[in-house]
């Protein structure tokens, strides 16, 4: 199987990824107060979900992340769904994608501007199982080994679902990237992935490692196909790609927040946007290095389309 990312930026410069779900499924009426998340709209209106992903194809997207953030074995079990109950639900995030994909594609008429779209399968932290905002902090003690038992199942069956690749976002510490990396080569040889942490600053990942010794670590990973960072303020991001280009020479990837900050406890948002042009910097971040960019919490298809706009200029 070939790396996805890099067939299509063999022949356009970027690939535009899309935006928020959870907060644009809160602006399509879902309520997601809840340690499901948008996982558990999946069971509930899955709809929604596919009328969002339409929503960022038709504003430029060349990749939709699924809804399966949230999504695991042990997250389901406590609302008491079981293990084939729950697989079903996570393979249904990339149905839902695929179908939302194949049918824009379809009608678009015009196909020499932009690639066919990817279907990249979130894999969301342990932390976010928690639910208690640990994939801002990276805190937890788990094992690389009990890391890898942990998402060893979601990522079977996303895989099996067909996704074009896996998208391991919001990753907190070195121990859970590298669980991750491990768990593609020994069980997984044919699959790809792009790994993205959240920081704290321009240099360092939310557990407070160095995200150049990050990225050191896992551009020896050959189906790591993009590293880089997501869910982070924008003020933050070209001194973070600065950083990576130092360690890898893999494709660099970004889709930061809008400047705000979560807090896990109420589950909402507050703080200042960052009100700059989303283009400006995403345009700039293109300029450090990036090569795959779109947006993360609270970001809109508005967003996504001005990134596409410059993009296929």
């Amino acid at each position: 199987m070939p790396n996805p990312i890099q067939t299509i930026l063999s022949t356009f410069p970027v690939i535009v990824l899309d935006g928020a779900m959870a907060t644009e499924l809160e602006r399509h009426g879902c309520q997601l107060n809840d340690s499901l998340w948008s996982a558990r709209i999946l069971m509930e209106t899955p709809e929604a979900i596919k009328q969002v992903h339409t929503d960022y194809f038709q504003a430029g997207a060349d990749c939709a992340i699924t809804a399966s953030y949230q999504a695991t074995i042990d997250g389901f079990a406590k609302h008491g769904l079981s293990a084939e109950q729950t697989i079903d639900i996570i393979q249904a995030s990339v149905q839902i994608a695929a179908e939302a994909r194949d049918e824009f594609w379809q009608a678009v008429e015009d196909k020499t501007n932009r690639p066919k779209p990817l279907v990249a399968a979130s894999v969301g932290p342990y932390g976010a199982f928690l639910a208690d905002g640990s994939e801002y902090r990276g805190d937890y003690t788990l094992t690389e080994a009990e890391l890898i038992d942990f998402h060893r199942p979601r990522v079977k069956a996303l895989i099996e679902a067909g996704a074009d690749l896996l998208a391991c976002e919001t990753i907190p510490n070195a121990v859970e990237a590298q669980a991750l990396a491990r768990l593609l080569k020994e069980e997984f040889p044919h699959a790809y992935a792009w790994i993205s942490f959240s920081a704290k600053d321009g240099q360092h990942i939310s557990s407070g490692e160095r995200i150049a010794d990050c990225a050191k670590t896992l551009n020896a990973f050959e189906q790591i196909a993009a590293i880089g960072v997501n869910c982070t303020a924008p003020e933050y991001i070209p001194e973070l790609i600065q950083e990576l280009k130092r360690e890898t020479d893999k494709p660099i990837v970004v889709y930061p927040n809008l400047g705000e900050v979560y807090d896990a406890e109420t589950k909402t948002w507050s703080g200042a946007p960052d009100l700059a042009a989303y283009s400006e910097h995403t345009r700039h971040w293109f300029e450090c290095g990036a090569q795959l960019i779109g947006g993360c919490c609270r970001t809109k298809p508005s967003d996504i389309q001005t990134i596409a706009e410059w993009a296929r200029a």
